[in-house]
């Protein structure tokens, strides 16, 4: 009976790893075959469409975030188009929106094949995340190199937190954020607005490097530890010492005379 639920268990998680890479492989088709909305198009659609408009850029923006368009690109154009305080404001919601959908597409479909089929290795790597998830999501958000989408679809594999990746991307995206909105809100023109754009960029992938660097030197502190506990924890085998304590002999008899 047990072998049976474990099993069926097997199959279900394979299943889902199936259904999550097929998405993930549909996600990325879509994202390459079809093209994004030039400026011109967002532009006409938002001043048709008013205030409608903008809350379908923000639904929208969170839905191509699911596949691996470069989400800086929309980033830019709602700048443009709705200027800094606006357009921020649609991609910070937008970018929640799609954070939300792929850390829960990741979480339902491919973490129980994850915790089934993966070594200790990666339990050590979940062990780490459930310590310090809050800090390495803030982390990898603070990179602007880093892909937003892979980082999104990889937490929902790992054990971190719900609340940690929740807490950590609202506050993580803020600063990229705004400076990718600021670089089209206030034009490519030199002056303070651009300055202060590309200035926080440059300060973001230098704080999440540092970020980076302590995560992973906290990894490997709680690796090395993990292995010494193991290696504390191994069942030893006393060797009953040996007696030394003295067999007394006995004394030889005196002979008679006729032995």
């Amino acid at each position: 009976m047990n072998d049976r639920v474990a099993t069926t268990a097997r199959r279900r998680a394979l299943v889902k790893l199936a259904a999550f890479v097929v998405f993930v492989t549909v996600a990325v088709v879509v994202g390459v075959v079809v093209p994004l909305p030039g400026l011109d198009e967002i532009r006409s659609t938002a001043d048709a469409a008013g205030w409608p408009g903008a809350i379908a850029f923000a639904v929208a923006y969170g839905l191509v975030t699911l596949t691996p368009v470069p989400k800086n690109v929309l980033s830019i154009a709602a700048g443009v188009v709705w200027g800094f305080a606006l357009g921020a404001l649609l991609v910070y919601l937008g970018a929640l929106l799609g954070a939300a959908l792929a850390f829960g597409i990741g979480r339902g479909l491919g973490r129980e094949a994850v915790e089934r089929f993966t070594g200790a290795r990666v339990e050590r790597i979940d062990a780490v995340l459930r310590r310090h998830g809050l800090a390495g999501i803030i982390g990898a958000r603070l990179i602007p190199v880093l892909p937003f989408t892979v980082i999104n679809y990889t937490a929902g594999l790992t054990a971190v937190r719900r609340r940690d990746y929740s807490i950590g991307t609202m506050l993580g995206i803020i600063p990229g954020t705004l400076a990718f909105v600021a670089v089209g809100g206030f034009g490519f023109e030199p002056g303070p607005g651009l300055y202060l754009a590309l200035g926080t960029l440059g300060a973001l992938s230098i704080a999440g490097v540092i970020v980076g660097i302590r995560m992973r030197r906290r990894g490997a502190a709680a690796r090395t530890a993990a292995s010494g506990s193991d290696r504390a924890s191994g069942t030893s085998v006393s060797v009953p010492p040996t007696s030394t304590a003295a067999v007394p002999i006995p004394a030889p008899q005196p002979r008679g005379p006729d032995a």
